[in-house]
């Protein structure tokens, strides 16, 4: 009898010991995303220094692009790059990374967007870091004279998507803590930029660039690693986008993420509509044609998509820029090859190898951990880092490493 109960005292603390590392495990996921979701005090040093600098230093308010490069703003011969942004550091990698694996850097155009706040030290980093034969715009959302139909537009969009992040946070409060903490994607969708202007403003893009004709689309956090020219040469067959839907991984494998990952397929709207296995096109390194985007119905029918999701209870999706898009621009997707777009390097376990990752044109910091937070792999954040000018004046003062 002795023995037994050894045995049982025995087994009852391997499970009270099993309970505590489920535990210990659940809480360092939550602290994980909960790290993932702030903004590094040196990068917000980076902003003010800046800012301070603009105010101060008449080559901080230097024009962009200079006056002989202005005509190239609008000239459907050059290659026009565009970048809406808050993250001073992440557009410097995204621009100079493309610059430095460029063929022929002469014939890009940068147009870098950002809102009211960030302009002053976006406009500073670039007017006083400035790139060799390419032109260079920045441009703060108020500075734009938009109609009054794009305006409720933004703001109907902004509103609604807001609506859908609420509406997921309350429900994820109600649901039980330990339910909660064995799924990271429901961390994960209610991160702020799911509500960012920045990020869901890619929707109008043909409105913030009427006079262009065909633009190459990049998220900042993105590395560029091999010449992106030829994507404007590519025949997208009458589409409006060019984007990895294939994948690199095989014939089972998304390249991002599955339609079930995105959507609620126990709602018989989505599920009458959507294909449950579908593999969503990745969004962040793509090739708009924005002549046909504007003969297409594709904001109209995204639009549409918004008020059914607000009329219905907001349980269409999840929240994110990405789901409404899926539906939006249905059959105007044309596949490029998966080695252009590599995503999904901002995860905790990033599923590609660096080999591989070598040979990708742009690879895509997307999922929680930004190269820019001390949370990813070490071997992966190096990637990004390289393109990171250490020796700057304004990086220094703010301790910012890599």
């Amino acid at each position: 009898m002795q023995s037994l109960s050894h045995i049982i005292l025995y087994i009852l603390q391997i499970l009270n010991m099993e309970r505590k590392v489920q535990s210990a495990r659940r809480l360092e996921s939550i602290f994980w995303h909960l790290a993932s979701h702030g903004v590094p005090k040196s990068l917000h040093c980076l902003c003010l220094k800046l800012a301070e600098e603009y105010a101060v230093n008449a080559m901080a308010r230097s024009r962009l692009p200079p006056p002989e490069f202005v005509s190239r703003l609008t000239d459907p011969s050059f290659h026009h790059v565009v970048l809406l942004t808050d993250n001073v550091l992440a557009a410097s990698v995204a621009i100079s990374s493309t610059i430095k694996s460029s063929f022929s850097p002469k014939k890009m155009v940068f147009h870098v967007v950002t809102d009211k706040k960030t302009y002053t030290p976006m406009h500073a980093w670039f007017a006083l870091n400035p790139i060799n034969s390419a032109a260079m715009e920045v441009k703060g959302l108020h500075q734009y004279d938009w109609s009054h139909e794009v305006n409720l537009g933004v703001k109907e969009m902004l509103e609604i998507h807001h609506l859908i992040w609420s509406h997921k946070y309350h429900d994820l409060k109600e649901e039980d803590f330990e339910y909660v903490t064995g799924h990271e994607r429901k961390l994960e969708i209610l991160s702020p930029s799911c509500t960012s202007l920045m990020n869901h403003l890619r929707m109008y893009i043909p409105e913030l660039f009427p006079d262009l004709k065909k633009v190459v689309f990049l998220d900042d956090d993105i590395v560029v690693q091999r010449d992106l020219s030829s994507l404007w040469e590519m025949d997208l067959n009458g589409k409006v986008v060019g984007a990895v839907v294939d994948s690199w991984c095989g014939l089972d494998c998304c390249p991002g993420r599955k339609y079930k990952d995105y959507f609620n397929f126990t709602n018989s709207i989505i599920s009458s509509k959507l294909d449950y296995d579908r593999c969503g096109w990745l969004y962040g390194m793509n090739i708009f044609d924005l002549e046909a985007w504007r003969n297409s119905n594709i904001t109209a029918t995204y639009h549409q998509w918004l008020n059914l999701n607000l009329n219905t209870g907001l349980g269409l999706w999840n929240p994110g820029a990405l789901p409404p898009a899926l539906i939006a621009f249905e059959d105007h997707v044309q596949p490029i090859d998966p080695l252009w777009h590599v995503a999904g390097l901002g995860y905790r376990f990033p599923k590609v190898d660096l080999q591989m990752l070598e040979g990708a044109a742009a690879i895509h910091f997307s999922g929680p951990a930004k190269p820019w937070l001390e949370i990813g792999q070490a071997e992966v954040r190096r990637l990004w880092a390289i393109h990171v000018n250490f020796s700057d004046e304004f990086v220094s003062k703010c301790r910012i490493t890599g």
